[in-house]
């Protein structure tokens, strides 16, 4: 009897637990179709939102500024052989992708195809988080707090350093007071306004060396070492520093990758002095053979370029979320350029390591026994000023750099028709967009069968803008190719107008072979060194593979500039470049 009764209830159990399971699945399947009726379809686990499996893919793509990029990319592929896996198993894979710090905060606030960072001042992250958060409608309020919620970036792990110094050859370098004293900014704006001949420059805003330089001689000019502020920084006695050593600039330009690659090629008249960062000097000196450059450390003080990494903060809408194993990744990346092994080949390298335990002086070190840089230096180092006074900083400058007078001489021969053309225009506007100060001045010369000077040299304010603008819009192609001549017109343009308070300089684009100018090569550079007015350089660009490669070489030595090669692909993005030397 007991035991009919036991199995009695154990059936009923079993009854019961069945139509509770039932009632279970019922209810799962209100609650989705709910939730999918009230919001749309919520994003649970399996379904198509859910873009990654958050133990997905380890690899990871890291920017890089150019200038750390061969020693980031050395150190890369030392982390890809050991073999790193993740719990699951999945290898870990770290590839770089080399971009200016410019660039890598505009593809940041948009759609990257990287999901960390290496720029080479923690000032480029600083413009990522006000971006971010300004895009994203953070809050108006202290400017130099950034909620949480916004922030584009995390995990921020510093593992180099390195000074910003002025470069100079070692015969310039004792001519200037080295090494009995401090050379400072001083010293070059009269070394140059005594010597023109002389020649110095610094990149643009847009690199690390050229912003931190910048704000360097911004501190100089209102007599601080902390705490710069926008009044300080556009007090009239500082714009008129800053203008006066801006004056004596040669011309501006990309960062350090571009001045090795000059360097090399062009040798000791390249430049006399130029801002750098002090590993630079130890990397020249280490590879180059011939007169050695110095390391300068300016006497009123300098900025460090302090070469953070960083990881995205990506999943907003649109974008693929970080996985745990990338996660994983850039944490053993980040574990890997702090630890002994790494911070002894960036000291190799010529880099300062972030490892402080680390000494200069000592074992290996590239700065033992080395008096072309001085482990000891800078005695004074300025304070990284709020982002709120580097953005003024960068507005101002505009207006306290060295002016331009830039003709574009533009090929509008026959074989410009149809897509060539069109791209040409899409690369002269952006060439007009990035020339930002008053002060600048832009001219428009077209040459073809003949010559046409479309406009004049005229200021880029507002009105001027537009009318270029619409001037190369207008552009048509038809005939042959006047390129000597169309330089010619340019460089007698510049010269009547005698102004040697700019940079004076044309840029100059052709497609093709030269066919139908009345001037020779020989007669330009006769003309050029016989000219006693004001000096002009020669960007040259050849456009495509058809371009009389020879001619514009020349014309780039004979002006003293640069020969640049440019297809369909990259046009508008070398004009872009170009801009920045003005």
């Amino acid at each position: 009897m007991s035991e009919r009764r036991s199995a009695a209830n154990y059936q009923t159990w079993i009854i019961i637990g069945l139509a509770l399971l039932i009632v279970a699945c019922l209810c799962v399947g209100v609650v989705v179709w709910a939730g999918d009726a009230l919001f749309g379809a919520l994003p649970l686990p399996g379904r198509d939102e859910v873009k990654l499996p958050r133990s997905a893919t380890a690899d990871l793509t890291v920017a890089v500024s150019p200038g750390m990029a061969p020693t980031l990319n050395k150190l890369v592929e030392t982390f890809n052989a050991r073999g790193l896996k993740t719990p699951d198993n999945t290898p870990m894979v770290v590839r770089t992708l080399t971009l200016v710090p410019e660039e890598m905060v505009a593809q940041s606030l948009g759609q990257p195809a990287f999901q960390a960072l290496a720029p080479d001042s923690s000032l480029w992250l600083s413009q990522i988080d006000r971006q971010w958060a300004a895009a994203q409608g953070a809050a108006e309020g202290d400017e130099s707090v950034i909620p949480i919620g916004y922030r584009r970036f995390s995990n921020p792990v510093r593992y180099a350093v390195s000074p910003v110094v002025i470069a100079a050859w070692e015969s310039v370098a004792r001519e200037l007071g080295w090494p009995e004293r401090a050379v400072g900014w001083q010293d070059i704006q009269n070394k140059a306004t005594a010597d023109p001949n002389f020649k110095w420059n610094h990149p643009s805003t847009g690199h690390a060396s050229g912003l931190l330089a910048t704000l360097a001689e911004f501190y100089a000019g209102a007599g601080l070492t902390r705490g710069l502020t926008p009044e300080a920084a556009t007090a009239q006695a500082t714009l008129d520093y800053v203008r006066a050593v801006e004056a004596t600039v040669r011309f501006y330009g990309e960062g350090e990758d571009a001045i090795v690659s000059r360097l090399a090629g062009e040798g000791r008249g390249f430049l006399d002095a130029f801002v750098t960062q002090e590993q630079l000097v130890i990397h020249w000196n280490q590879t180059q053979s011939g007169e050695r450059l110095i390391a300068l450390y300016p006497a009123e003080g300098t900025l460090w370029a302090d070469h953070p990494l960083a990881l995205l903060e990506l999943g907003a809408p649109g974008e693929t979320p970080l996985s745990d194993n990338q996660r994983r990744t850039y944490r053993a990346l980040a574990d890997y350029l702090t630890s002994p092994e790494a911070q002894q080949a960036l000291l190799a390298a010529g880099y300062r390591p972030a490892d402080m335990t680390l000494q200069l002086d000592a074992g290996n070190s590239p700065f033992l026994q080395n008096d072309a840089v001085d482990w000891r230096q800078p005695q004074t180092t300025l304070q990284i000023p709020d982002d709120s006074v580097v953005a003024v900083v960068q507005n101002v400058w505009w207006y306290t750099k060295r002016p331009t007078n830039v003709f574009l001489v533009v090929d509008t021969s026959g074989s410009m028709q149809g897509n060539k053309i069109d791209l040409t225009k899409l690369a002269l506007h952006a060439f007009i967009d990035q020339i930002r100060g008053d002060r600048d001045q832009l001219g428009l010369i077209a040459f073809s069968t003949g010559v046409s000077v479309l406009r004049s040299m005229q200021p880029l304010d507002e009105a001027g803008r537009e009318d270029m603008h619409n001037a190369v819009n207008r552009m048509s192609a038809e005939g042959n190719t006047a390129l000597i001549d169309g330089v010619w017109e340019a460089y007698r343009l510049l010269q009547a107008q005698g102004d040697t308070e700019a940079i004076n300089a044309i840029v100059v684009m052709t497609d093709g072979q030269e066919n139908n100018s009345a001037h020779r090569m020989s007669e330009l550079k006769e003309q050029w060194g016989a000219a006693q007015g004001p000096s002009v350089v020669i960007f040259t660009i050849a456009f495509g593979s058809n371009a009389d490669e020879d001619v514009l070489r020349t014309m780039a030595e004979i002006g003293g500039g640069q020969y640049r090669r440019a297809d369909e692909t990259d046009i508008e993005e070398l004009y872009k470049i170009i801009s920045t030397y003005f």
